[in-house]
């Protein structure tokens, strides 16, 4: 038989919405178990973990950190460019210059230089 040829039923939309009328139905009990578990497998949230503030270090050198330099640096016991960004919160070039600045000048001295990390202490011989 041909497709077209076919008749089509009058009633075939009363069986289709008599079929979405419908619900399935479920035992009460089988509900109940469905219901739970919906509650309780909820999707996992991942945390985040811990999140770092970025740090806010000075890219210019005004004068109060200049003097503060001058005057506290070299009373350090240990100094290196890691020591200045932490204690003055300037950014790393400036703790290099500072550094250079403060050797130049004989106020500190140099005890380890190996790669990129310098180590530097108070120039005065008492500890």
């Amino acid at each position: 038989m041909h497709a077209a040829s076919m008749p089509i039923p009058q009633s075939l939309f009363q069986i289709i919405e008599y079929l979405l009328s419908r619900s399935p139905t479920v035992p009460p009990k089988k509900a109940a178990i469905l219901a739970s578990a919906t509650k309780t497998s909820k999707k996992k949230k991942w945390s985040k973990g811990k999140v770092k503030d970025k740090a806010q270090n000075s890219v210019v050198l005004d004068k109060p950190t200049y003097d503060k330099i001058l005057k506290e640096v070299p009373t350090f016991k240990m100094i290196s460019q890691s020591t200045l960004i932490d204690r003055l919160k300037v950014n790393g070039s400036l703790a290099r210059r500072a550094i250079r600045h403060l050797e130049k000048e004989g106020q500190i001295k140099r005890i380890i230089h190996h790669h990129g990390q310098l180590v530097y202490t108070r120039a005065s011989g008492s500890d």
